[in-house]
């Protein structure tokens, strides 16, 4: 029996423990570390790993030590401890790990006997309650599937896989770390500040790096902001060159500078080194995860191709107890370490003598040398975290034994055989202050609170390189972007973007598939951006300067000043004057032959109606408000429709005298003065009539029309103002003064014949022949500017000199030459009455016998024409 398990009576020379450390206690922990790194293949194990092995396992067994002299925490009860080597390699650790479930395990001896027949006797081995680490996310996995079947629960110090927060599937695991799902979000919103939205992943093969992966560009997919250009993953055993092909495909997306990296640390300075030997030593902008941290190991010599590395690691901090203890530790004191001998060769590159593991000639080790004075050393990093593990599980453990054993000294017998489940309980309620004075606390999920620090490896001026932290992330990023440094004391921030962004006015034409690529495109004519399109603006606006947004259209209108306005303004003062001048030399020689032989009714209704044509000119430049806009209804045609009733009245009488003459003796009828301006009047009314209805129907009111000048420039467009008036019905407003117009017109070529020493026929036919010549002109001009630019300026100017001429025409023509008899030869301005009656009896006689006229151009005496009629009428009957 002694031969067939030695261990089991010589645990002090058994093989088992070569490769384990063994603590006694009340209580027994167990314990993960990769002590050593991962073997080449056929061989489990690799080189001794000094930090994240020895260091790691040293800070369990401190604790383990602190907590035993504790008065306060498990008083009367030790921790002992069942540490093993993990190798790196899931499937070791797993092998490693049966030991953890051995005393669960019912051994049959039903078919086992002892040289003298009796049963064997088996020793019992020692029940782990629970197991500190594993490291690596999928050693944790892997460990974490067994140990939930024997119910053991454990606390990982390293591991931060997002799937290990599955609590489904991995219930018995908790974490003093924060999942890689905090910082992989971390991460993102390091990107997102960097204002970098196209970049490539990269991952070690395996679940701490494909998760870490997974649950970043699952948040990059929530978030929408960042694209990524290449997911590409590290074989787990890489074949030569992979290194170099990796770098070459990270190349193809050359814009997406930024590199998230997963990866381990050996993986890293791999990838860094391949992208040296591509002289491609300032182009990848590294984002590394907390395996990369702020470890020395991955960038010495290759700081230059990782200058400006931003890295995160979970916020925490250097625990001095702990370096006092590892300096203090040698080959005398530190025995219960088995694996110490390995690490003391490896630390003072020395031999312990002829059984030392070390090949090769160097130097024997002394056994003298000291750590940390004759080797560098710095405290790893989660040593903290090792130690806040190993207190969550002693608190956990303290406050079970409060509860189940009632101030019974030592473990109780409650607390005999520990219940798994129930301990899982306790460990998930812990809530204490840590190694580092940090809140050590569990979520549902048995998570840690995401807290990191974020670091940048700046080169000096020294040309050295060293990591600085430049922000922090606790569930919010706070990051000093002028303490980030690129290239050697350059702080500009540099770009990873598909795409750069388009410039104001452009709209993003995004590539199909991926948002974050785009082609820009210029907003045209009344459009403006709008991200990914261009919409246009309301009617009234255009679009800014920047083509951005939309500002109202600026509203002009006829100035005073404006030479559109000027001209009209001169000519119509000019009339007016004239105009004025004339009424005013009528009223002084009122009473003169030539004035009463003009008619004088009928001349002071023609000139009103030309002054009136005059005076519109000002209504329809003024700036338009309800008043202007009523006024200008009222008095556009009605200036005309003044003058061209008043000459329609005389020709119509001129013609109906002589029609008349033609059929009988008798005068006509309505041909009096006071007839003539009832006739007049009536024409007129006819105009105000129309008015009044349109007033009625469409009440007056301004508007601003943005077609008018809305040119294909937007920054030309104009809204115009002015009053409601279509071009229809401004052609129905003139349009009666128009068929006044014609229709004398009419009339003054139907008494084209009459002698001109009778009134005032042939004047007024040639007023009205230049007349219908300006208004036939006005109408082209007029209605073929109505698409033009600058319609509002041609159409008022036309339309008000127009007017202006037409009136200059009747002025000129009917009474400049009267004006310029009164004022110049006032002495044909008199009768002649110094003719005789036979001589001025013969003038009258000489008219033909139809002409029947009562006022001639150089009127006779009253008694005259009766007399001559009489003569007339007797010679007629005779």
């Amino acid at each position: 029996l002694s031969l067939a398990l030695p261990h089991l009576y010589y645990p002090q020379a058994a093989p088992e423990y070569a490769h384990s450390i063994r603590l006694d206690g009340d209580i027994i922990l167990g314990g993960l570390f990769p002590v050593h790194s991962r073997g080449d293949r056929g061989t489990p194990c690799g080189e001794l790993k000094k930090e994240k092995g020895i260091h790691r396992l040293e800070a369990m067994m401190f604790a383990i030590d602190l907590i035993n002299k504790d008065p306060e925490l498990l008083p009367n009860i030790t921790l002992g401890a069942r540490i093993l080597d993990t190798c790196s390699r899931d499937t070791y650790a797993l092998e490693q790990s049966l030991t953890f479930v051995q005393a669960l395990i019912e051994r049959d001896g039903s078919d086992v006997r002892c040289a003298n027949g009796d049963p064997p006797i088996f020793t019992k081995p020692d029940k782990i309650v629970g197991v500190i680490g594993a490291a690596a996310s999928s050693v944790s996995i892997m460990v974490a599937n067994i140990l939930r079947l024997f119910k053991i629960p454990q606390v990982s110090y390293a591991s931060t896989a997002p799937e290990l927060s599955d609590n489904t599937r991995y219930d018995f695991f908790s974490r003093v770390v924060p999942p890689d799902s905090y910082q992989a979000q971390a991460m993102m919103d390091i990107v997102t500040a960097m204002e970098w939205n196209y970049v490539s992943t990269l991952a070690s093969e395996g679940n701490y790096g494909e998760s870490g992966v997974e649950a970043f560009v699952q948040i990059s997919r929530e978030t929408g902001g960042v694209c990524i250009a290449q997911s590409l993953k590290i074989p787990r055993e890489p074949r030569p060159g992979e290194f170099d092909k990796i770098i070459r495909r990270l190349l193809e997306t050359s814009n997406a500078r930024a590199v998230i990296m997963f990866a381990n640390e050996d993986d890293i300075r791999r990838v860094l080194d391949a992208a040296k030997r591509n002289n491609q030593t300032g182009h990848f902008l590294w984002v590394g995860s907390d395996s990369w941290g702020s470890k020395i190991s991955p960038v010495i010599g290759q700081e230059k191709v990782a200058e400006g590395a931003i890295t995160i690691l979970p916020k925490r901090a250097s625990v001095d107890a702990f370096d006092r203890y590892f300096r203090s530790r040698s080959l005398s004191n530190n025995r219960r370490n088995v694996w110490f001998a390995e690490f003391w060769e490896e630390n003072f590159n020395c031999k312990l003598g002829m059984h030392g593991k070390r090949p090769g000639s160097l130097k024997k080790c002394t056994g003298l040398e000291k750590v940390g004075r004759d080797s560098s050393y710095e405290q790893e990093g989660k040593v903290q975290f090792v130690m806040d593990a190993v207190y969550a599980m002693a608190h956990a453990l303290h406050r079970m034994h409060r509860e189940l054993c009632f101030g019974y000294p030592g473990l109780c017998p409650r607390m005999a055989s520990i219940d798994g489940k129930e301990l899982l309980s306790y460990i998930r309620a812990v809530n204490f202050n840590g190694s580092a004075g940090t809140p050590v606390v569990f979520n549902e999920n048995g998570d840690a609170p995401g807290r990191y620090d974020i670091f940048q490896y700046q080169r000096t001026n020294r040309s050295t390189a060293e990591y600085k932290v430049i922000g922090s992330w606790t569930n919010k990023l706070h990051l000093k972007l002028e303490a980030m440094r690129w290239k050697t004391g350059d702080p500009s921030l540099p770009p990873s973007v598909c795409s750069i962004p388009c410039r104001a006015g452009e709209r993003k034409k995004v590539v199909k598939g991926v948002p974050c690529c785009w082609h820009c495109e210029r907003c045209e004519g009344y459009h403006y951006q709008v991200e990914f399109t261009c919409e246009l603006c309301p009617y009234e606006m255009r679009p800014d300067v920047n083509r951005t947004g939309c500002v109202p259209i600026p509203i002009i209108k006829l100035e005073w000043h404006s030479p559109w306005a000027i001209v009209p303004v001169f000519i119509s003062m000019l009339g007016i004057i004239a105009t004025s001048f004339v009424i005013v030399t009528f009223v002084r020689h009122n009473d003169t032959p030539i004035v009463r032989a003009s008619g004088r009714e009928m001349s002071y209704v023609l000139l009103t109606g030309i002054f009136l044509c005059y005076a519109i000119t000002f209504l329809m430049i003024a700036t338009p408000d309800v008043g202007v806009c009523s006024f200008r209804r009222i008095f556009l045609g009605l200036g005309m429709c003044f003058s061209y009733a008043a000459l329609l009245t005389k020709t119509n009488r001129i013609h109906r005298i002589f029609e008349q003459g033609k059929k009988s003796v008798t005068a006509p009828r309505f041909i009096s003065p006071a007839s003539q301006l009832v006739i007049t009047f009536s024409l007129i009314s006819v105009q105000l009539l129309g008015v009044f209805v349109w007033f009625a129907v469409d009440p007056p009111h301004t508007v601003v029309d943005y077609g008018e000048q809305r040119t294909q420039d937007p920054m030309s467009a104009r809204g115009v103002l002015k009053c409601d008036i279509s071009d229809l019905s401004l052609i129905c407003s003139l349009g009666y003064s128009i068929l006044l117009m014609v229709t004398c017109t009419v009339y003054a070529i139907k008494t084209r014949g009459v002698p001109e020493t009778f009134n005032e026929a042939k004047p007024i036919g040639f007023t009205m022949y230049t007349t219908c010549i300006i208004w036939l002109a006005f109408i082209p001009i007029f209605f073929g500017t109505s698409q033009s630019a600058e319609r509002m300026y041609i159409q008022t100017t036309t339309l008000t000199i127009s007017l202006s001429l037409s009136a200059s025409v009747s002025l000129g023509m009917l009474y400049m030459p009267k004006v310029y008899i009164i004022l110049f030869h006032p002495e044909q301005n008199v009768p002649k009455r110094k003719r005789s009656f036979k001589v001025s009896c013969s003038k009258i006689l000489e008219v033909p016998w139809n002409f029947i006229l009562f006022e001639v151009f150089v009127p006779f005496p009253k008694s005259t024409f009766i007399v001559c009629f009489e003569l007339f009428f007797f010679k007629k009957i005779n």
